[in-house]
C-alpha cells in the first residue's frame, strides 16, 4: 500500500491542493495554495545485505510487523546522510550484530505498486556468533536446502535469493535488476 496523500504543507502548515504545478511540470503534486511549496512524493530505499558464511546465508526472522514471524535478509529503510552501502551496512548490525565485510552490489528491485526500491549488497560474513537487535526474533544460518521458503517475508527477499544461488551455482555473481509488478 502506498503512503497516505500529503494533507499540509512541511513549511507552512496550510492544506496543501493536488494540481499540476505552474512549473511545467506533468504530474499532480501537493501544491500549497498559500505559500507555493511544491511537495514531491518520491519513493522509499530499502537497502541490505546477503551475507554468506561459507556455502550459508544469513537470515533474520522478523520481531516486528509487517511479517513478524517471517524470514528476511537483513534490510531496511535508508535514512538521509548515508550512503546505500552505508546503509545497508547500519541494517546488517542492527538487525542481526553481524560481523561482515561489504563485497559488490548485486540486485536492485523496484516495487512501484508500493513506492520502494530495494538494494541488495553481498557481504561476507568474519563470524557465526550473532547479537540480533529488537528487530529480530532470531538469525540463523541456511544452506540453500534449508532456506524456508515458505516463510520468507518478503518477495524482493526471494528473488533475490534465488538469483544469488542461481549466480554462485554458475560460479560468478552479477548484477540483477528486477521490476515487481
Amino acid at each position: 500500500m502506498l503512503r497516505p496523500p500529503i494533507k499540509h504543507c512541511k513549511d507552512c502548515g496550510a492544506a496543501v491542493v493536488y494540481r499540476i504545478p505552474d512549473d511545467g511540470d506533468t504530474k499532480q503534486r501537493a501544491v500549497c495554495p498559500v505559500c507555493g511549496t511544491v511537495h514531491y512524493e518520491n519513493p522509499l530505499i530499502v537497502v541490505g545485505t546477503v551475507p554468506q558464511w561459507g556455502d550459508r546465508i544469513l537470515l533474520c526472522k522478523r520481531n516486528i510487523v509487517p511479517r513478524r514471524g517471517k524470514w528476511t535478509l537483513p534490510a531496511g529503510f535508508m535514512e538521509l546522510n548515508e550512503t546505500a552501502a552505508e546503509g545497508a551496512a547500519r541494517e546488517t548490525v542492527e538487525e542481526a550484530g553481524a560481523q561482515f565485510e561489504l563485497e559488490g552490489f548485486f540486485s536492485l528491485l523496484n516495487v512501484a505498486r508500493v513506492g520502494q526500491v530495494h538494494m541488495f549488497y553481498r557481504a561476507r560474513l568474519l563470524s557465526e556468533s550473532f547479537d540480533p537487535g529488537y528487530e529480530t526474533m532470531e538469525a540463523k544460518l541456511f544452506t540453500e536446502a534449508e532456506i524456508p521458503w515458505d516463510e520468507i517475508a518478503f518477495r524482493t527477499v526471494k528473488e533475490t535469493l534465488e538469483r544469488y544461488f542461481s549466480d554462485r551455482r554458475a560460479g560468478q555473481f552479477g548484477f540483477h535488476v528486477v521490476d515487481i509488478a
